[in-house]
């Protein structure tokens, strides 16, 4: 029931969203980010590493069955951006009775051409019929050189990913992907206050959290900053504030080509607990310390002089052993009121 109310009492503010490269969002308002803070990509950097199967590549249209951390999303800086426009690409001479495939990827019909962050793998059928990958290029724009026949193109943008079958013939062709795809960029805030990066990390869930069906994350631990590229539709936030009982849950919409920024809003606050003899007094050393709700439910547990502790608004209880001996005192977290909680050895 706390978890419930204080789920309901914490509520994300509103995302905004602008177009890739845009100055202006969709109905003509300014945004309220730079342009520059768009994502692109590096060729050799990819956003998000694809499930993997026993030949190191996923399977065509496979879905991503492992989260992934944090670390292996990618902040993109401004000098890095470049989201319009084809980057020109040197057209390889094929051998005579070869065929070549150029390709490239955009947002949608009439939408930006994507200029970063894809994958391109492509895929032949073994005798056994279980496909095989026998190239695979990080370039926007790359052109493959193939014999003729069938092909299976897979091509990943973040956890987006679109799969199509083609057949390449002894002469030069170009394909064009359409990736419904967009970003998202989270951080926290506690009142006007922002949360510092390291303090607070996002799970990312399919769907909505009222929705009934599979609740396993599709990315997990994503750092303040950290861009996300997800195919559109509806996604919900599970935001973690620390490492007790601060946690948000939100949903957000992610739409084709735009990047949405979000903001989560927690109301907690960090307390800093200390065992002293006297009010003021200095506090005493490998002191064993439990936070527990007014009804018993353990929520931290610590060791130290000085720990801290981030806490969900409301009333607790913390019990401190030392010395053999156990003290207990009640105290309250009011909403971005960072503190010290001294409990008395007496």
């Amino acid at each position: 029931m706390l978890a419930a109310s204080l789920a309901l009492a914490a509520y994300p503010s509103s995302g905004h969203a602008q177009f890739f490269n845009s100055t202006q969002s969709f109905d003509g308002a300014p945004v309220l980010r730079p342009p520059s803070d768009v994502p692109g990509v590096p060729p050799s950097e990819g956003l998000l590493a694809p499930s993997a199967v026993p030949n190191g590549a996923p399977a065509p249209g496979a879905p991503n069955t492992l989260a992934p951390k944090g670390p292996m999303l990618q902040s993109l800086p401004p000098s890095q951006v470049q989201m319009h426009g084809a980057v020109p690409a040197t057209m390889p001479v094929a051998p005579p009775g070869q065929g070549t495939l150029a390709v490239s990827a955009r947002f949608g019909r009439d939408l930006p051409m994507i200029n970063g962050g894809l994958h391109w793998r492509i895929y032949r059928a073994e005798a056994n019929g279980i496909p095989r990958m026998i190239k695979e290029d990080k370039n926007p724009t790359p052109t493959f050189v193939l014999p003729p026949g069938g092909y299976v193109v897979n091509v990943g943008f973040g956890l987006a990913n679109v799969t199509k079958a083609v057949q390449v013939r002894a002469d030069t062709m170009k394909d064009v992907f359409e990736i419904p795809a967009g970003g998202l960029r989270i951080e926290g805030k506690v009142g006007d206050a922002k949360i510092p990066a390291g303090q607070i990390s996002f799970d990312l869930y399919k769907g909505s959290q009222f929705e009934p069906g599979d609740k396993r994350p599709i990315a997990t631990s994503i750092m303040t900053g950290d861009v996300v590229l997800v195919p559109e539709g509806t996604y919900h936030i599970v935001s973690n504030y620390g490492d007790a009982n601060a946690t948000v849950r939100s949903d957000i919409r992610v739409q084709v080509g735009k990047l949405t920024d979000t903001t989560i809003n927690h109301r907690a606050a960090i307390i800093t607990l200390k065992l002293v003899n006297e009010r003021g007094g200095e506090a005493r050393a490998d002191t064993q310390w439990s936070v527990l709700t007014p009804g018993g439910d353990v929520i931290k547990e610590s060791i130290g002089a000085f720990p801290r502790v981030i806490l969900a608004e409301g009333d607790y209880r913390v019990v401190a052993r030392n010395d053999n001996k156990t003290y207990e005192e009640s105290f309250r977290v009011v909403n971005g009121v960072d503190r010290e909680v001294e409990v008395l050895a007496r």
